[in-house]
């Protein structure tokens, strides 16, 4: 059997399972290519591992690739389409995960000024439009992915509130936003209304010139480009430099930081910041927060004031 057709039976399957399975069928079906869509018996251990390996040094990409690849051929065996698994036994070393970042406010000016740097004649409202992509990944805490999911129809600039759908974990949440930025994207709305809109108000909030949804990676390697300009290189001790995903990580602690500064009861809190940020549960919340020395600072300066005002009580 050909390999597609296998593809095509595995992902029919993990969909009717209830999973949405879109960037596991991405992935299958750019193997399907690199191997020239074989009958799948055919595909050999070398040709799996070069898929799997890929170009460079291994990677997190080489773990997904191993991952996806392992289920499928789980299936393609249990279906008796193959009988054993061509993947390699042994797993590469793969260097130490990133270590996430956590933008000063001088550096998060620094990244919106430098946002200039990609004025184009062609498209007149790229840098703009990507600076409204900083200010609103960093003012609301969403994912990369969930911002460029959103449409116009998606923000109620009234009410302060995003609608973000189908989320990482499949479902729809309400984010609330401050009036400030709520401005500024009514501000970038106008602007946004002069591009093209196939679907009307339901059209990409972030879009090309010529109205379609801007790509994942092509936001990304634009962010390299307003990285370099506003000069934020490799932090000591790290073999890559701060990721635009860095902002979500920036946004929780620049909040937990402020309810400490504000006297709030921080562990009560929690609960809400994982809502806001669309975690399943507190404890995903608590890992996502690495502590800073500003954090540090601001819950010593709690627990001092807590010691001293116990003291007097004695």
């Amino acid at each position: 059997m050909k390999m597609l057709e296998v593809i095509d039976a595995y992902v029919t399957l993990q969909r009717a399972g209830g999973m949405r399975f879109d960037a596991a069928n991405k992935m299958l079906r750019q193997f399907c290519r690199a191997l020239g869509n074989p009958d799948i018996a055919q595909a050999s251990a070398d040709e799996v591992a070069k898929f799997i390996r890929g170009a460079g040094l291994p990677s997190a990409t080489w773990t997904l690739r191993f991952t996806v690849l392992s289920g499928f051929y789980r299936f393609a065996i249990s279906r008796g389409h193959v009988e054993e698994s061509p993947l390699p036994q042994g797993l590469p070393k793969l260097p130490p995960q990133q270590s996430p970042y956590v933008y000063s406010l001088d550096e998060l000016r620094r990244l919106l000024d430098a946002t200039s740097a990609l004025h184009v004649g062609h498209s007149r409202l790229q840098a703009p439009m990507y600076r409204t992509l900083l200010l609103l990944l960093y003012g609301s805490g969403l994912r990369i992915g969930e911002a460029l999911g959103l449409t116009l129809h998606d923000i109620d600039f009234v009410e302060h509130i995003i609608i973000v759908r189908d989320t990482k974990f499949y479902k729809t949440r309400m984010v609330p936003i401050g009036p400030k930025l709520a401005r500024e994207l009514a501000s970038y709305a106008a602007l946004r209304r002069q591009l093209p809109m196939p679907k009307g108000e339901d059209s990409a909030f972030f879009t090309t010139r010529t109205g379609r949804g801007w790509p994942y990676q092509h936001v990304i390697t634009l962010f390299q480009r307003v990285r370099e300009a506003a000069k934020i290189s490799c932090p000591v001790g790290e073999l890559r430099p701060p990721r635009l995903h860095d902002l979500r990580h920036t946004a929780a602690v620049h909040r937990v930081t402020a309810w400490y500064h504000s006297g709030k009861d921080v562990q009560r809190l929690l609960p809400q910041l994982a809502t806001w940020l669309g975690h399943i549960d507190i404890k995903s919340t608590q890992r996502y927060l690495r502590m800073t020395p500003e954090l540090l600072q601001a819950a010593s300066e709690r627990f001092a004031n807590y010691a001293q005002w116990g003291a007097g009580d004695e």
